[in-house]
């Protein structure tokens, strides 16, 4: 039996085929799926439904909050080039700007980045720390879910077969001056992904003091992690390099990592330390308006 292909118009179209073939394959950039099934480790399935047509998934709006609401289909392209991204939500555009190729960044997208559940997103500790939520619809209703809770492990969410991620949702800023920065490790610029990365959020006010600050680690866990003890570090400390290594050290106790082609769980753990603090380093001189 041949591949049954769907290419919906609308977002009520794919939800009714959704709903029709539970079993089928969403595709959209086709960045991660296609090439996993042309690697072998993920074939595609009989039913494939299509949705980079839908209109109703694209765009990336600024809400009367003063947060960001993006649409499941915003490629990385769009986001790491956003002028309120890049200003104020930074940490997003440094990960979306790190995702495979220029050519995987035209293409690929969010929403397909987000329900690929790899433990190694660029997106994903960044969006951690922005505090964001996913939207998912079915043919019976739309739901929110942190995306905390949305990834469950590698390749593993709390998406049903019959619903989309329609759109990605992150809540204002925190009050003060705020700085976001995501940092990773990888062997080479381009075509790679993370062996370790972290992102960091500093909210400061007059006198330097921190706050409210967030990090979350890439790479090192089943899921991208906040690490909620080095947050608590961080809070009412000074923005200095002994808080900042607390924190580090905090981020490094809670790695679970593993041993890969990559890089040993040793070496990972040493380095979600020095990622870490580069991040803060970064998130630091943002919030100071010094880069």
């Amino acid at each position: 039996m041949g591949r049954s292909y769907h290419q919906p118009e609308s977002l009520a179209a794919a939800l009714d085929a959704l709903a029709e073939h539970p079993d089928a394959d969403v595709v959209a950039g086709g960045t991660d799926l296609v090439v996993g099934d042309r690697q072998g480790k993920r074939p595609l399935g009989e039913t494939l439904v299509a949705i980079h047509a839908l209109d109703e998934l694209r765009g990336i709006e600024e809400t009367s909050d003063g947060g960001l609401r993006l649409g499941g289909l915003a490629t990385h392209w769009e986001i790491e080039h956003h002028d309120a991204i890049r200003s104020r939500f930074s940490t997003l555009s440094d990960g979306s700007a790190l995702v495979g190729s220029p050519a995987t960044r035209m293409s690929g997208t969010i929403g397909g980045n987000l329900a690929n559940a790899s433990p190694a997103v660029d997106t994903g500790s960044p969006l951690l720390v922005l505090d964001a939520s996913v939207d998912l619809a079915s043919r019976n209703g739309q739901r929110t879910v942190a995306l905390a809770d949305f990834v469950q492990g590698p390749g593993q969410t709390v998406r049903e077969r019959n619903e989309l991620l329609i759109a990605v949702s992150i809540p204002a800023l925190p009050a003060g001056r705020v700085g976001s920065a995501y940092v990773r490790l990888e062997y080479r610029q381009a075509m790679e992904i993370a062996v370790v990365g972290a992102a960091a959020l500093l909210a400061l006010d007059d006198t330097d003091r921190i706050v409210e600050g967030r990090v979350a680690i890439t790479a090192v866990a089943p899921v991208c992690l906040r690490v909620l003890d080095a947050e608590r570090v961080l809070v009412d400390q000074p923005a200095s390099a002994g808080s900042f290594d607390q924190a580090a050290q905090a981020a490094a106790s809670a790695a679970q990592p593993i041993d890969d082609v990559r890089a040993s769980a040793d070496y990972r753990r040493a380095m979600v330390a020095v990622i870490t603090g580069r991040a803060l380093e970064r998130a630091l001189q943002r919030a100071r308006g010094e880069a």
